[in-house]
């Protein structure tokens, strides 16, 4: 491990000489065989999408966690820091359609001979007409190449930033093993009941043609308008009008609604109208959801525009008249439902149409009819999408797989709440967010998905003397046939032959949403099941480190999922970062086109340079980056410069023979000023305020070389006018003692500097090395100075500090060299810091080529005189 002082040390390569040092051996390897459950911090690391390519924002967030890891681990602690790859989802289908110039059609055969009409797509959306259908098989064979490609290059970027990952613990979430954990934990949530499925209506994307649960929308501002629609009392009185924005679903409605309070509609309640333009019969009636203040105060119920519609349609046992299909065009079908010739004839010219389409074609004909009420009224309103969509989201109607969530079961809500409060999150203020959404959940978890590249949901179907899928009745296989897929093998108990045909069986299509899987990761990274000891060691586990807008999907149902299968919570503590965002306050993301690339970042200006710009922000705070001017990454350099510098001069005393004890006041000042900043740093750390902890480092490492080594370094080197071999000794032991806790503190923060540091001197590795205290450093100080250094420190370091600054201000003044000599100078301070400065006199006019040094009594520290002698040509 030990290697040579270089004679011009550099922070550039540092990535390339310790990374393979480090994986050679074993540096950050979890020693499960020595480790007891006691000593083990263990941390479910975010498994990061497996799609495209890493931005800032995870080099940042990812740095965090890393922090913790190496403190903990200098702490003594056998820490489990795993890597896990998140392939499935989504975005790896969206990335492999471009990417490869393809998209899936379930239809087609397999083709063991096909390949991609190109590779290297942009990753940019285009239009599925101009992508090649292919087998579901052969799209999933893409999905793996590509995952794997990326997976490479995520860990290549992290072992460059230094992360201190057991990369002998990886796992993937599409793999063999998750698969099987993936279903393992679905089948025992159905065994138990908290895993059904039920026809009902879905929020949807026509997009992606599938399922989207609660916590995968997102609100986006968008124009509408109000359009006022004539209804037609059946009792002949004056027609109702009411405002929607919605006016192409006039076919879908099915009641018209007002607030049970609504002086205005108190006779309508329980008396029906018909509909414009298509003459269905509806009743009005009363619920407390409807606003009396917006738009005309009573709204028009329709199957289904919004999630309140589907509230009204499921507690006033409406009926279901969808109209719009998985494509999001109006059905084709015509409805039953509307009766009249007029109105068939116009649903005809709607069917087929999209739904800004159609919207047209109703607004046209109600004009025309005269039953559009009033000028169209534009506005701006907030219209739900699925997170990873550019479509409006739409509701229909389908048979999806739900797992029980609180939503309601009050008896489960109140379980999760309380588990939220039994985790410590950092920093307290996110845990508000864990407790909004509980409180606001409106349905079941969601988590079929009718996509292709995931986990299958591991049912099949037995099929009825007709045909017809009982799926009352699924048959699932068992735990150790585990993982299967319905969709290519044969139910249990049956044959590939029965497939489809009446008394045989028909395997489900759809997949498992992609956080039904990454809920799961503390099993999946502890093996649950598959290897019972190391799962009993880690879990639960110490922390979870993750994004704060993903606290409402993985957080909590990796919370659900643990208090289903354990009855526990799945950690101790919750670590949230902040964003990233751009210079002008925005969050940098690839949709809008402000994501910074980070290696380029990394092999400019070094790991350790960019750790520090990560390390300088607290949890749950957003840091701007602008990568035009990385102000901050540049002091991160400096520092890491000066730290080998530093050390470099320090190691470059010799120890005086016999050497044993620090007895120099300002020596014994110094270490106990450092003893208290190791105390600060710790408590900081134990804290997760790792941001506090490199703060007070930094602040004293600066003032370590800028004061303190000038003032002794005289001395240490035995030229001081009086120096003795006992106070030279004094200098060195103080300066070695400090720097090597310098090293530790900074390890975590700059890992590649400190190792090649510590590296001179040592032959095991500084990540290895014990964290430092106050008592170690007196200890290191001997038995004279110890007692001193434990009673804390005087102030002595600052008051001389504040001296030489004076005094190098003076020179400065005078447009002298700092290496002019002094005649004569004057220091006048209070008594109290006057009996400080005297003790260290001889350092402080070594370090100022002061002949003549005196001290006065004086209001404030300060050089009051001073005479500078003749300065040389």
């Amino acid at each position: 491990m030990s290697k040579p002082m270089p004679e011009k040390p550099t922070v550039d390569g540092l990535e390339q000489v310790w990374g393979p040092v480090w994986e050679q051996d074993g540096t950050y390897r979890f020693d499960r065989d020595s480790a007891t459950k006691d000593a083990v911090y263990s941390i479910d690391t975010p498994p990061p999408t497996a799609s495209g390519s890493l931005h800032i924002g995870h080099v940042f967030s990812y740095t965090h966690t890393d922090l913790k890891a190496r403190y903990e681990r200098m702490r003594g602690k056998h820490v489990f820091y795993p890597m896990g790859w998140d392939d499935n989802g989504l975005p790896t289908e969206r990335r492999v359609q471009n990417y490869y110039g393809v998209r899936c059609d379930p239809q087609l055969p397999y083709d063991p001979a096909f390949v991609p009409p190109f590779e290297g797509g942009d990753n940019k959306s285009s239009k599925a007409a101009d992508q090649l259908p292919i087998s579901r098989r052969n799209f999933i064979e893409l999905c793996e190449r590509l995952t794997v490609q990326d997976e490479q290059q995520f860990e290549h970027l992290f072992r460059t930033l230094g992360l201190s990952v057991d990369w002998t613990q990886s796992y993937r979430t599409i793999d063999d093993t998750s698969r099987a954990s993936a279903q393992r934990a679905f089948l025992r949530n159905l065994e138990r009941g908290e895993a059904y499925q039920a026809d009902a209506p879905t929020l949807w994307d026509v997009t992606f043609r599938t399922a989207v649960a609660q916590a995968e929308l997102e609100d986006k501002e968008m124009p509408g308008a109000y359009h006022g629609l004539a209804f037609h009392r059946t009792d002949g009185g004056e027609d109702v009008v009411i405002q929607t924005t919605r006016p192409e679903l006039l076919p879908a409605c099915v009641a018209l609604v007002a607030h049970p309070d609504d002086e205005r509609f108190q006779d309508l309640f329980g008396r029906t109208v018909r509909s414009p333009l298509f003459d269905v019969e509806v009743p009005v009636l009363a619920h407390h959801l409807a606003q009396q203040d917006k738009g005309a105060g009573i709204a028009m119920v329709c199957t289904f525009g919004d999630t309140t519609d589907v509230v009204w349609w499921r507690e006033l046992q409406l009926p279901n008249r969808a109209i719009i299909g998985f494509d999001g065009r109006v059905r084709s079908d015509e409805p039953t439902w509307i009766e009249s010739a007029r109105g068939k004839e116009l649903y005809a010219e709607m069917a087929g149409k999209t739904v800004f389409s159609a919207k047209k074609v109703l607004v046209d004909a109600l004009t025309e009819s005269g039953e559009l009420v009033g000028d169209v009224k534009t506005i701006n309103h907030p219209v739900k999408f699925f997170e990873k969509g550019d479509k409006p989201l739409e509701i229909v109607s389908t048979r999806q797989w739900y797992i029980v969530n609180g939503a309601r079961d009050e008896q489960l809500k109140t379980r999760l709440r309380q588990r939220g409060e039994e985790i410590a999150f950092h920093p307290d203020f996110m845990r508000v967010r864990y407790d909004n959404w509980v409180g606001g959940l409106s349905g079941d978890w969601l988590i079929s998905r009718q996509r292709f590249f995931g986990v299958p949901l591991p049912v099949w179907y037995p099929l009825d003397a007709d045909g017809n899928p009982v799926y009352d009745q699924p048959i699932v296989p068992t735990e150790a046939q585990l993982p299967v897929d319905p969709a290519s093998e044969p139910a249990p108990g049956y044959d590939e032959s029965q497939r489809g045909v009446a008394g045989g069986f028909q395997g489900e299509l759809d997949v498992m949403d992609t956080w039904a899987t990454s809920s799961l990761t503390p099993q999946l990274a502890g093996k649950w099941e598959t290897d019972p000891a190391l799962y009993d060691l880690v879990f639960p586990y110490d922390v979870r480190p993750q994004a704060q807008d993903i606290i409402r999907t993985w957080l909590f149902t990796t919370v659900l999922r643990s208090q289903l299968e354990a009855d526990v919570a799945p950690w101790k503590h919750a670590s949230i970062s902040g964003f990233i965002v751009d210079p002008d306050r925005k969050k940098m993301s690839k949709s809008k086109g402000n994501v910074v690339t980070p290696l380029s970042i990394l092999e400019q200006h070094g790991a350790d340079a960019v750790r520090y710009w990560a390390a300088s922000s607290k949890l749950g705070t957003d840091a701007a980056f602008d990568p035009q001017n990385p102000k901050q990454i540049k002091v991160g350099r400096r520092l890491a410069i000066k730290v080998l510098n530093a050390a470099k001069f320090v190691y470059g005393f010799p120890l005086p023979e016999g050497a044993t004890s620090v007895t120099e006041a300002l020596d014994v000042d110094m270490l106990a000023e450092l003893g208290a900043v190791v105390d600060q740093a710790t408590a900081a750390f134990d804290g997760f305020d790792h941001a506090r902890a490199l703060e007070v480092t930094e602040r004293f490492f600066w003032t370590f070389c800028d004061d303190y080594l000038e003032l002794v370094k005289e001395r240490a080197y035995g030229t001081a006018s009086d120096a003795t071999h006992e106070t030279q000794a004094s200098a060195v032991l103080a300066l070695r003692a400090a720097i090597d806790a310098l090293l530790r503190l900074l390890a975590p923060f700059l890992p590649f500097a400190t190792e090649e540091v510590w590296a001179w001197t040592h032959e095991t590795s500084v990540h290895r090395a014990q964290w430092p205290t106050a008592s170690g450093l007196a200890a290191a100080a001997g038995p004279s100075a110890a007692n001193l250094i434990a009673q804390g420190p005087t102030g002595l370091l600052g008051a001389v500090g504040q001296a030489l600054i004076g005094i190098r201000g003076a020179k400065t003044a005078a447009k002298a060299s700092q290496k002019t000599p002094v005649t004569r100078a004057v220091v006048a301070a209070p008594a109290e810091q006057r009996a400080l400065i005297e003790r260290a006199a001889v350092d402080l006019a070594a370090v100022g080529r002061i002949e003549n040094l005196s001290f006065t009594d004086g209001d404030e520290l300060a050089v009051t005189e001073i005479e500078l002698a003749e300065q040389q040509a």
